[in-house]
């Protein structure tokens, strides 16, 4: 990485060049010291938020996305009415998306213990990029699959070579919440819940074939079993939030509900073996564990962060030694690979002009109105600007009434 020029044409990146030479271009916006990222792609983001209309939510978690620095949202199935689990559903998002939507937009198929071989292949038809099932609670509007409609549904994914993205926290291991505050989350959803969670998924993946990605990837004594898993050949991915990595149980009000979510914030010395597994699971375990990092946005559920993702990583990462070229990894590359999404997550000659400007040093105070775990913290990075296929994204993308983006179904089939 280091001084260079980008040209774009039709939307794509048309070359990659010396900062010096000499590009033929209609209009020049020189970035000065701002680093060029390529656009995050944010996997398993909830847009609703319970009571708010499907296109409010579109409206609303895209634009503060583009302002964060995410171009491309790959839409979790649920929580959202409708949940993501028939083709009506999936039309009534494409509609609400089309109009609203400031970012570019995919979507997971929901998988519930009534899903047919027929349903799912018609959602996959009709350009969903991966799917999406839980084995607990946590995804309203998706139950909890057994042991059978997992291994079922599997296997009719692994014919479709796309993605299947867990919650992979058991439900049989899950205690009732008493109180309101995250400790209390903490006592009923216990890491064994994701161990033993984690258990079943690998074992269904390992007779079936499925490509399997766990979001979010929370227990980091459970790196073993992943790492374990991926040394036989079985397919598994994991990534995890922000806010897993920079909040620890230990340091956060235990009563406020914005830093509820589910599975909970765990310990710090959970968060420094989660980074662990993110920096060096190479090292330590021969392969990457934890290859990427999405929001974990859950609007009015759970944590809705999403305009601060990069920032908040930046701050933490930084601290440990890592540089811009790992931030574009974990949030960009590789999550972009693991959705099929060809043309997306990186600055090169053909890939879409999706195209983020960084200023890696500037320090940023999120606003004490701002209503999530990051009001009044100090993020170091601040985004500058968000362009959609070469496009310009306001830079006031909260409030601006145009959709830039919208559904990318075309772009997969």
């Amino acid at each position: 990485m280091g001084p260079a020029a980008v040209a774009v044409a039709d939307g794509r990146i048309a070359a990659v060049a010396d900062y010096f030479d000499d590009l033929p271009s209609r209009k020049e916006v020189d970035l000065g010291e701002t680093a060029l990222l390529p656009g995050m792609v944010d996997v398993d983001a909830a847009v609703q938020a319970p009571g708010q209309l499907l296109s409010q939510g579109y409206a609303r978690t895209t634009r503060a996305a583009a302002a964060g620095g995410i171009t491309t949202l790959v839409v979790a199935p649920a929580p959202a009415q409708p949940a993501i689990t028939s083709t009506e559903a999936l039309r009534a998002h494409l509609h609400a998306s089309a109009s609203n939507s400031a970012t570019h937009v995919a979507f997971l198929g929901g998988i519930t213990p009534r899903s047919s071989s027929a349903e799912l292949a018609d959602l996959r038809a009709n350009g969903v990029v991966g799917f999406a099932c839980s084995l607990s609670d946590e995804l309203m509007g998706l139950p909890a699959l057994d042991d059978i409609h997992l291994s079922k549904s599997m296997a009719e994914v692994a014919t479709m070579d796309v993605p299947i993205v867990v919650h992979a926290e058991d439900a049989n291991e899950l205690g009732t919440v008493v109180g309101p505050g995250n400790s209390a989350l903490l006592a009923a959803r216990p890491p064994r819940a994701e161990r033993r969670g984690l258990e079943r998924v690998l074992a269904a993946a390992r007779s079936s074939g499925a490509r399997v990605h766990i979001s979010p990837f929370v227990a980091a004594e459970c790196a073993a079993i992943l790492a374990a898993a991926r040394d036989i050949g079985i397919p598994v991915s994991a990534q995890t939030c922000p806010h897993y990595l920079c909040l620890p149980a230990e340091h956060v009000p235990d009563t406020d509900p914005s830093y509820r979510c589910r599975p909970p914030l765990r310990s710090d010395a959970n968060r420094q073996a989660l980074w662990n597994a993110l920096l060096h699971g190479a090292e330590s375990f021969g392969d990457v564990i934890v290859d990427s990092v999405g929001s974990g946005n859950r609007p009015g559920t759970g944590i809705s962060a999403i305009r601060w993702t990069l920032p908040a990583l930046w701050t933490a990462a930084q601290k440990r030694g890592c540089g811009l070229a790992e931030l574009t990894q974990w949030t960009a590359q590789r999550p972009a690979e693991l959705m099929g999404l060809a043309t997306k997550g990186r600055i090169q000659v053909g890939y879409d002009a999706d195209l983020v400007a960084f200023e890696p040093d500037t320090f940023q105070r999120v606003p004490a109105s701002d209503g999530g775990p990051y009001r009044g913290r100090r993020l170091q990075g601040r985004v500058t600007g968000t362009w959609l296929c070469g496009i310009p994204v306001p830079s006031d993308a909260d409030n601006d009434p145009s959709p830039r983006g919208g559904p990318l179904l075309s772009a997969y089939r």
